[in-house]
């Protein structure tokens, strides 16, 4: 699951306050691109309840994040990203 948020400000050099549709609270997210003010990006995590009632879906993102279900849009695949290094220790002589 993914949904596109909105990048408001840099709150540390690490981290970045973002906007999330529908949702009325602040968040922030781990960030070490160069990403600037107003640019589009997306967020993705796993979906932990759906209230079709009222027509919202919690998603799970590190913390709960409850939003409209017409804000979301379903990924088919995650692929990770690709490694420079292998993930093994190396033998140096």
């Amino acid at each position: 699951m993914a949904i596109t948020a909105a990048v408001r400000r840099r709150v540390t050099e690490d981290r970045v306050s973002v906007s999330i549709p529908s949702y009325n609270f602040p968040h922030s997210i781990i960030d070490h691109t160069k990403v600037k003010k107003g640019q589009q990006i997306e967020l993705t995590g796993e979906i932990t309840r759906i209230d079709e009632e009222s027509g919202r879906v919690t998603i799970a993102m590190g913390p709960l994040v409850t939003v409209d279900i017409d804000k979301i849009r379903l990924v088919d695949k995650y692929r990770p990203p690709k490694r420079k290094k292998p993930l093994r220790d190396m033998v140096v002589d």
